[in-house]
């Protein structure tokens, strides 16, 4: 098993600006961190993978199974006041961003809640701003942002979804490891991205395993 700080996570005050949101930084701690990192396989390539379409080491396939597990849920749900009881959950990771990433976006409708976590080690190009995902207050500007959040040292970044939940960041091209869960709604809309992500998953593997 896999040690997160779930009571940082439930100390933690939602903020409110641009929107409804909780950032715990460390939520995976140093050790199990380090860990993590040395467990995840290589990707070169931009593209959300389904965990099961990638070869993980033991740690790195612990926390997945922590990030769908009932402890988080039961804590997101406390600090949101969300009944996620019975909310199908998506995870998938990344490892590689390219040009193309960072647009300003809402994540769609049929995804209840957002969880991201990071996996990256500080260093200059995060210092530089780049990659660093901000919320944002408007679909317009990227530096009309409330928050911005690097992405390392096992941050957690949790957001309801919204029509007004705008994100993007600046571009970044380069390993970017990143965990990516959502709570589903259950209905159609959501069946079928969760239809396409278990096709995308098969192909993946193959693709892998060839």
């Amino acid at each position: 098993m896999i040690d997160l700080d779930y009571a940082k996570l439930r100390a933690t005050p939602v903020a409110t600006d641009p929107f409804p949101h909780v950032v715990v930084r460390q939520f995976v701690p140093p050790a199990a961190l380090d860990r993590v990192l040395a467990d995840l396989p290589p990707l070169n390539k931009r593209g959300s993978f389904p965990p099961d379409a990638v070869r993980l080491g033991p740690a790195a396939r612990d926390l997945m199974a922590a990030m769908e597990g009932p402890d988080l849920r039961a804590a997101i749900a406390e600090r949101f006041s969300l009944d996620l009881g019975g909310a199908p959950t998506m995870v998938t990771m990344r490892g590689w961003t390219s040009e193309r990433d960072g647009r300003i976006h809402c994540d769609s409708l049929a995804k209840r809640v957002t969880v991201l976590l990071y996996l990256n080690r500080p260093g200059d190009a995060w210092s530089r701003q780049d990659g660093c995902l901000r919320l944002l207050r408007g679909p317009d500007d990227l530096e009309d942002y409330a928050v911005e959040v690097p992405p390392v040292d096992g941050t957690l970044l949790i957001f309801p979804n919204g029509p007004t939940t705008w994100h993007g960041h600046r571009q970044f091209v380069g390993p970017r490891y990143s965990i990516q869960l959502n709570y589903m709604t259950t209905d159609q809309k959501a069946r079928s991205e969760m239809r396409r992500h278990r096709i995308s998953a098969f192909v993946k593997r193959l693709t892998h395993a060839a």
